[in-house]
């Protein structure tokens, strides 16, 4: 039980100390899931968050959800989703009643333009600790440089991007994988070719 409520409270804690929507929680999710509690390395944070583009909902959710299930299975991905969204849902229900009023307050327009300032240097650094985790090569960095000019000069679906990135990973690693297993295997012809010549030889 004592894991159920460390998740609750450890999500909770990531959704009432965000402000600015699912992006904005990402680096604050990777400090708590992957620094602190462990519960996933920056590689298997960066699966989540591909996954989380591609279903449905909000991605800091979604991510929230699958860390939640790979810890405590179905149960554990409903405390930990309730532990994200709740903050949300109490903060919003008490701002409705008057949330016209507080939106023509200028001090609040003032203190949403600053926070969206540090919000943008937080998904920056998130990005940079991750593109050093999953830029390991050419073609990855070749993948990266590619969405990056599709995401900024096309209006293509992210999750089309992120699908496209998985197929052709997904081809890369077959091929290389036939070409490793090719090169094995005349290696190993060359060596039994190699070995026969060395005991006629004896003969």
């Amino acid at each position: 039980m004592r894991t159920y409520i460390d998740l609750f409270l450890t999500f909770a804690k990531v959704g009432v100390t965000t402000f600015g929507g699912g992006y904005a929680m990402l680096p604050i999710l990777e400090r708590e899931v992957v620094e602190n509690k462990k519960w996933a390395t920056t590689g298997e944070l960066s699966d989540y968050f591909a996954i989380g583009q591609c279903t449905p909902g909000i991605i800091a959710v979604n991510t929230a959800t699958f860390i939640g299930s790979k810890q405590k299975g179905i149960l554990g991905a409903v405390f930990a989703t309730l532990g994200l969204a709740c903050p949300g849902i109490i903060i919003i229900s008490l701002l409705a009643a008057g949330l016209s009023h507080f939106n023509e307050m200028s001090a609040v327009g003032h203190a949403f333009n600053g926070l969206r300032a540090a919000i943008c240097v937080l998904i920056i650094n998130a990005v940079i600790k991750l593109g050093k985790s999953s830029l390991k090569d050419a073609f990855s960095l070749f993948l990266f440089l590619a969405v990056l000019a599709a995401a900024l000069f096309f209006k293509i679906s992210p999750a089309l991007l992120v699908l496209s990135c998985g197929f052709l990973g997904l081809l890369v690693g077959l091929f290389k994988g036939r070409r490793s297993a090719s090169s094995s295997s005349g290696v190993s012809g060359e060596s039994g070719a190699e070995n026969a010549a060395q005991e006629a030889k004896k003969l």
